[in-house]
């Protein structure tokens, strides 16, 4: 009788959870939810203590974000895969690009669409500069620091060339470690003199250089390795619904609620820059 049974209900059936991870990469607030390990942690051991799987499937979309958050979440991928013995298969939607692709290379597989962008091995901080607005409005900025690197590159200063060589070699050495993640993950890249400038490409592109490994949807690519009963299994990630954080702001400093607009914005050009 059990093989008359339809295949939810039936415990042969191979179980697949899936962990989507969406949206820009770094600190929470309650204008911007942001990806960060500690707000998908349990998501991601929930994902891989089902025994019966014999792989997480993580689909994300990202164009990237704070460098530290990415890496960790890379890592404590690479770890629950080691030590629960799974496979890890990646997909990838409209985009996973810099830190996104950062954590798209903890797949042992990495399915795109032809559409999607993939790729931006690269490095970039970007920021406003308040000077001309506080001189207008006749606002004066008053900071006072031991150490005289203390105030580097505050926004409502003048810019310092000195501040911008010191943030160049930060990110030259983030860029290095980058690289090195990549080329260990994906052993099979194609010699491409614009692959780590930070340049992007389409889903299909992507396959060709070895940064993904096939074009396909993902739910068909689970049919194909696992059979036509495979079953999707989604691991929610906890994230804070709109209305939730949006009640969340009350008796909130205005200091944060201005920060919280700032990256908004920031997130904002994030996805314009790959025209999402």
């Amino acid at each position: 009788m059990k093989s008359w049974l339809p295949a939810r209900f039936r415990n042969d059936a191979p179980v697949i959870p899936l962990v989507r991870l969406s949206g820009a990469i770094g600190g929470a607030s309650n204008l911007r939810p942001g990806l960060s390990l500690a707000g998908i942690e349990a998501a991601l051991a929930k994902a891989f203590s089902v025994k019966r799987a014999p792989a997480v499937a993580i689909l994300i979309n990202s164009p990237g974000g704070a460098a530290v958050q990415s890496h960790l979440i890379f890592k404590r991928i690479r770890a629950l895969a080691d030590e629960k013995h799974k496979k890890v298969i990646v997909a990838v939607e409209d985009v996973a690009a810099s830190g996104g692709y950062m954590i798209a290379v903890a797949g042992d597989e990495i399915v795109v669409d032809a559409a999607s962008i993939v790729g931006s091995i690269g490095v970039v901080s970007a920021g406003f500069g308040f000077t001309g607005l506080i001189d207008k409005l006749g606002i004066e900025r008053r900071v006072h620091t031991a150490g005289t690197s203390k105030a580097m590159l505050d926004p409502f200063r003048p810019e310092k060339d000195e501040d911008v060589v010191r943030l160049k070699s930060l990110q030259e050495d983030v860029h290095t470690d980058f690289i090195a993640l990549v080329k260990r993950r994906r052993p099979a890249l194609i010699d491409d003199p614009d692959l780590f400038t930070g340049a992007f490409w389409s889903g299909q592109r992507a396959v060709s250089l070895g940064l993904a490994d096939r074009v396909g949807d993902l739910r068909e690519v689970l049919r194909e390795r696992y059979g036509e009963n495979v079953r999707v299994l989604p691991i929610p990630t906890g994230k804070s619904g709109w209305l939730r954080r949006r009640l969340g702001m009350t008796g909130e400093p205005v200091a944060d609620i201005f920060g919280g607009i700032i990256s908004v914005i920031e997130e904002r050009l994030l996805w314009n820059r790959f025209g999402l």
